[in-house]
């Protein structure tokens, strides 16, 4: 009896452990295209994001050259989803940074940031 009782509690604490294992991992980050760093010759229709997990975005912003700041337009989101299209807007040649944040299908608040280049 003892030997089953014994059994049952250490079944139950790896049952446990694996459960907390999942709850510690992170959306994160697989693709952004344009990618970072990427120069083009011409800005792209739409801003590709796509995460390893669930992600609920709250706001991406688009800074270019420096000063000018955009907010993007995340659409109507429904839930946490792996990929993001979100349109841009044409502004010319030069420096493009992107700064998004989100909320990760764990809970976890997530921030990032690329830039990608106009000739």
């Amino acid at each position: 009896m003892k030997d089953s009782r014994v059994k049952q509690i250490l079944g139950i604490a790896v049952f446990l452990a694996m459960i907390g294992t999942n709850a510690l991992a992170h959306s994160e980050k697989e693709s952004m295209t344009p990618a970072d760093g990427a120069v083009l010759d011409n800005v792209p229709e739409t801003l590709e994001m796509r995460f390893n997990d669930g992600m609920r975005l709250t706001k991406v912003e688009m800074t270019y050259a420096g000063t000018q700041i955009e907010t993007l337009d995340l659409g109507a989101q429904s839930g946490f989803v792996k990929e993001f299209s979100l349109p841009l807007v044409p502004m010319g040649s030069g420096l493009y940074q992107i700064e998004w944040r989100g909320l990760g299908v764990d809970g976890h608040p997530m921030t990032g940031s690329f830039s990608f280049e106009v000739k």
